[in-house]
């Protein structure tokens, strides 16, 4: 464990990321011994050919050039591989966290030697990471989008529809489902898009293309704020490029 490798330090919500000379930022790097050797950290892959670790700490080493920063800032410092990289850490040290106990028994749980799953020595429940899938659509009508706004976002910024899917459902029953819940309309001819693992905080969003096959824009109360057709040359403000709605909406308007 005292070889070198990269290590993903957090604190709360913030994450530790050294500057580069490039103006950027990566992961600290050294033995465990540089990190205090912490006890069952968990081993996340390999990041640029050394392994890398996580870990929850109480407080932040003092290493210089190192600041906390947040997990989305990370894709903008550090780059998108660091980003997934970040991202699985922080899913993987809340699945610890979280799974410290059983949850049919309640007796205190231990690491599974050689898979990720937190064993409960009493009865033998086996608890893994937690993965929700979730459906985006992008709903088109000839050279207009669909674009809603959710009362979570950001100010002013629009995006596709987006949803859980709900135990004993399809991905493409699901988007069916949630395009009619949230604007009121329905939809023709799906179209997988791509997928992208979104650690904020266990998701996985599936994507797809879908056409507009009739009805009107109704806005589901208390879920969508707003929702109307744009065309690519009058789009409002969109969802950071870190997202795969960004990366769907990109799409759509150059091709």
């Amino acid at each position: 464990m005292n070889k070198t490798g990269y290590w993903i330090l957090r604190v709360g919500h913030r994450l530790l990321a050294q500057a580069d000379q490039g103006g950027g930022a990566f992961f600290p790097c050294g033995p465990a011994s540089a990190f205090g050797n912490p006890e069952s950290p968990l081993y996340v892959g390999e990041f640029l050919g050394l392994p890398c670790h996580a870990i929850d700490a109480e407080a932040f080493p003092d290493i210089p050039g190192a600041e906390p920063i947040s997990l989305r800032a990370m894709f903008t410092l550090a780059g998108p591989e660091a980003f997934a990289f970040a991202g699985r850490a922080t899913q993987l040290l809340d699945w610890q966290a979280n799974h410290r106990f059983c949850g049919k028994c309640g007796a205190p749980t231990i690491r599974q030697a050689g898979e990720p799953a937190m064993r409960c020595p009493a009865c033998g429940l086996l608890a893994y990471p937690r993965l929700s899938p979730a459906v985006m659509v992008l709903v088109r009508d000839g050279e207009r989008l669909l674009l809603a706004r959710s009362p979570h976002f950001k100010p002013g910024v629009f995006s596709a529809l987006a949803g859980f899917v709900e135990p004993g459902e399809t991905l493409e029953e699901c988007a069916v489902r949630e395009v009619r819940e949230e604007v009121g309309i329905e939809i023709a001819n799906l179209r997988y898009f791509a997928s992208q693992p979104w650690p904020f905080p266990n998701s996985l969003m599936v994507a797809f293309f879908a056409d507009y096959a009739g009805g009107t824009i109704t806005p589901q109360p208390g879920e969508i704020e707003a929702a109307d057709w744009f065309t690519p040359e009058a789009l409002p403000l969109l969802p950071d490029p870190v997202s795969i709605a960004r990366r769907l909406i990109d799409a759509a308007c150059q091709g």
